[in-house]
C-alpha cells in the first residue's frame, strides 16, 4: 500500500517510512497536487484537512483516503494501522524516514569515513538510502523507535482484543 500525506502529517509520514511504507509528503504541496499525485501514482491519501476530501471526494474515490481525527502522531499511525490492517512487523526500517528512499545493506568498509569512528566500531550492520544516500544502523535510536512500535502495536492488539 501506497500513500501520500497531507502537510498536517509529516510525523505520521516519517513514522510509516519507518514501518516501510511508501509516503510521498511535501510539506508545501497544495491540495491539488496532494490529489494528483494520488490519482496518478495510485496512492491513498491521509490528511485531517475535512474540506480537501469534500472537494476531492470523487477524485479520490478510485484510491481511497482516510480523514485523520487525532492531532496526536500516534494515535494517527493507530487509526492508519488499523484502517488498512498494516503490517507493523516485517518492514520496518526498509525505506528512508527523510526522504522514503528505499534502503540497501552496505559492507561496513563502505561507511568507514561516513560515520563517527565509535558507530564504526560498535556495529557491524549498516544500511544506506538510494536516494539521498543518509547512513543507517541499529544504535539506541533504533531501539527506541523499534521500542515505540512495540508499545503502539501492544496498545492496538490490546484494544482490538477488547472490542
Amino acid at each position: 500500500m501506497r500513500f501520500v500525506a497531507d502537510v498536517m502529517l509529516g510525523k505520521l509520514a516519517r513514522w510509516l517510512r519507518i514501518l516501510g511504507y511508501d509516503v510521498v509528503y511535501d510539506p508545501y504541496a497544495e491540495d491539488e497536487k496532494l490529489v494528483s499525485c494520488a490519482v496518478a501514482e495510485g496512492r491513498v491519501l491521509l490528511t485531517k484537512d475535512r474540506h480537501l476530501v469534500e472537494r476531492w471526494r470523487k477524485k479520490l474515490r478510485q484510491n481511497g483516503y482516510l480523514l485523520l481525527k487525532s492531532d496526536d502522531w500516534r494515535e494517527q499511525l493507530k487509526e492508519t494501522i488499523s484502517h488498512f490492517e498494516l503490517d507493523i512487523q516485517n518492514h520496518r526500517m526498509t525505506r528512508c524516514a527523510d526522504c522514503n528512499g528505499l534502503l540497501e545493506e552496505v559492507p561496513k568498509e563502505f561507511v568507514r569515513y561516513r560515520v563517527p569512528f565509535f558507530v564504526f566500531n560498535a556495529h557491524d550492520r549498516f544500511a544506506r538510502c538510494g536516494q539521498c544516500g543518509k547512513i543507517y544502523w541499529a544504535g539506541s535510536h533504533y531501539e527506541r523507535m523499534n521500542a515505540a512500535l512495540d508499545e503502539i502495536l501492544g496498545e492496538l492488539q490490546s484494544s482490538s482484543g477488547n472490542a
